[in-house]
């Protein structure tokens, strides 16, 4: 399909022909974001049971998005060749196998296995960036795709929502003995422990292996229109496409923000100790009211750490509801505009979370999750606009960037580790006073 047949089959398209295949796609966003935010709670798992530092439990997070600058221009590639759907459905089978690899690692205990399994996964859910985020703003005129985006990542937005309470609930559930504590055990009561900290990993994920193979096999099934498919063969490179200057600065807007976000969201129950989260609870009855509905459990039964992941489930929650709210408002207010200020609010949020304590830092740096919400699929939007027969390239690029979820996390947990949690949110705010610049100049700047 040529570039002129593609976009008259896009006008083509009526709101009764494309809410099908929009309502298929955006399944894929709910469940790569329950995976990525159930992969944020491994964080603080990891650290207590292998007793890394907070650098070496970035490394998670490091694999994770490396498989993303490794994975996006070929998987580019790949989809350019073998078609968006089987693209999708190759992404789905990827992140089952890696699901299934956590299997072992969590039997073996060892730390690698764990980062290889989060490098796999993230490899299938790269796969699915690639394709799912262009075909969706392609779903549709040019003019609404940034609020036909938002909407779909709202979806995204409620998989990372339900991902804390069920982390909360399985992985974060335990409490977790030290090295000396384990020693003191009998060798019966040793082999015990460890199966249960193997099994509160693994049930989960072998759960989504099974729910991921099935989705793969249900997706193989849909007959989705063929939008994009065959226009990155007619003349497009990525050098042709790294020549627009918009694609380039959105693709640091993109790197900065994941890195922000996963930062923030991985280090949040962390944090939230820090503060002593128990304490803060039982002395507020609204709180208390809250982490009890959430958890479903008494207060007195629930050990620090799930009482704090419990309450992350308001920064995940935060951005999803503002995706909804967003979807709407960008009918109405510029994409770029609002996205500027979107990010100056996040900066404000960050002041008041560095140089405060107690309850105003608790609410103040979830309230981040709320402004958020637009960040990602606006830049993405704004970044891909006009590219034409190079969407797929200016995809790829863009997905590589998100690699800024390997790179700045720790440098976070490095800063954390020389400071503390509280003053390493200065990383976090430099990359969003950069994503105003992107919302008001950035974005604009057409080549």
């Amino acid at each position: 399909m040529n570039t002129e047949a593609s976009a008259t089959s896009s006008r083509s398209l009526t709101f009764s022909h494309y809410v099908v295949p929009l309502t298929v796609v955006t399944t894929l966003f709910f469940m790569w974001g329950f995976i990525t935010v159930l992969v944020d709670a491994l964080v603080p798992r990891l650290r207590d049971v292998l007793e890394l530092s907070y650098f070496e439990a970035a490394l998670v997070q490091f694999a994770f998005f490396t498989a993303y600058f490794v994975f996006s221009i070929p998987s580019g590639g790949l989809i350019a060749k073998i078609g968006y759907k089987k693209g999708v459905v190759t992404g789905l089978i990827t992140m089952g196998i890696g699901c299934l690899l956590f299997y072992p690692a969590a039997s073996f205990r060892v730390f690698p296995i764990f980062l290889l399994a989060m490098f796999v996964l993230a490899a299938g859910i790269t796969t699915l960036q690639v394709a799912a985020n262009p075909y969706i703003a392609a779903l549709g005129p040019a003019s609404t795709a940034a609020s036909r985006l938002n909407l779909s990542q709202a979806f995204n937005s409620l998989g990372t929502t339900i991902a804390p309470l069920v982390s909360a609930a399985f992985i974060l559930s335990s409490t977790v003995l030290s090295s000396a504590e384990v020693e003191v055990l009998s060798e019966s009561e040793r082999q015990l422990y460890y199966l249960s900290e193997a099994s509160a990993v693994q049930g989960p994920f072998v759960w989504l292996a099974g729910a991921l193979f099935l989705l793969a096999g249900v997706f193989a099934l849909f007959k989705l229109p063929k939008i994009l498919e065959g226009d990155s063969d007619k003349g497009g490179t990525y050098r042709e496409a790294l020549r627009h200057k918009h694609l380039i600065f959105g693709a640091l807007a993109i790197f900065v923000y994941v890195g922000a976000e996963v930062s923030i969201g991985s280090y949040l129950v962390n944090y939230f100790l820090s503060l002593d989260i128990q304490t803060l609870v039982l002395e507020s009855s609204i709180m208390a009211s809250i982490a009890g509905f959430l958890s479903g459990s008494d207060l007195n039964s629930l050990n620090p750490s799930r009482l704090a992941g419990t309450f992350v489930f308001f920064y995940w929650g935060g951005a999803m509801v503002g995706r909804f709210i967003g979807s709407g408002l960008q009918l109405r207010v510029s994409p770029h505009k609002l996205l500027a200020y979107y990010a100056l609010v996040n900066v404000v949020l960050l002041f008041f979370t560095m140089i405060t304590t107690s309850y105003t830092a608790f609410w103040t740096v979830l309230c981040i999750g709320l402004f958020n919400s637009i960040m990602f699929p606006t830049i993405f939007t704004l970044a891909i606009d006009g590219l034409r027969n190079l969407t797929a390239q200016g995809s790829g690029i863009l997905c590589t960037a998100i690699v800024g979820g390997a790179i700045i996390p720790p440098i976070y947990g490095f800063m954390a580790d020389s400071f503390s949690l509280s003053l390493a949110f200065i990383v976090p705010l430099l990359c969003y006073l950069y994503i105003v610049w992107y919302g008001r100049v950035g974005s604009q700047l057409k080549s």
